[in-house]
C-alpha cells in the first residue's frame, strides 16, 4: 500500500495544521499566558500546573511531527485530547466538539501521510 502523492500532500498539511495548533497553544500555556493561565481554576486546576500542561501537550506534538516518532506522538495527543474533552463534558462546555475534531484531525493526518498506519486501520477491504 503506497500514498499516493495528493494524499502524502493533504496528510502533511493537514498534520503541519494540527501541529502548528498544538504548539502555538502549549507554547503560551509554557510562557503563562494570562487567559491561559486564568481560566485553569475556572475549569478546577491550579495554576501552578500550567507549565506542566503545556509540557505534556509541547512533548507529543514533537514526537508527532517527527516520522519516526509520529505514531506515538498521536497516541499521547489522544490523550491530552482526551482529557480536555473530558474537562469539557465537565463544565458542560460548548466547546466539547473541538477536542474531538482534532484528534480526528490528528489521526486522518497521520493515516494520509503514513503507509504504516494505513496497513494498521484498513478503511477498505481490497
Amino acid at each position: 500500500m503506497t500514498t499516493s502523492g495528493t494524499a502524502l500532500w493533504t496528510g502533511r498539511i493537514l498534520s503541519g495544521f494540527v501541529a502548528l495548533f498544538l504548539f502555538v497553544d502549549g507554547s503560551l500555556r509554557l510562557v503563562g499566558f494570562t487567559p491561559y493561565v486564568e481560566a485553569l481554576p475556572q475549569v478546577g486546576y491550579a495554576k501552578e500546573l500550567a507549565p506542566w500542561i503545556a509540557l505534556s501537550l509541547l512533548v507529543p506534538t514533537i514526537l508527532y511531527v517527527v516520522p519516526r516518532t509520529a505514531v506515538l506522538g498521536a497516541i499521547l495527543i489522544t490523550g491530552y485530547l482526551g482529557g480536555a474533552t473530558a474537562t469539557q463534558l465537565r463544565m458542560g462546555n460548548p466547546w466539547l466538539l473541538f477536542p474531538v475534531a482534532f484528534g480526528i484531525m490528528t489521526w486522518g493526518g497521520l493515516w494520509l501521510r503514513d503507509d504504516r498506519v494505513r496497513r494498521l486501520i484498513p478503511l477498505t477491504s481490497e
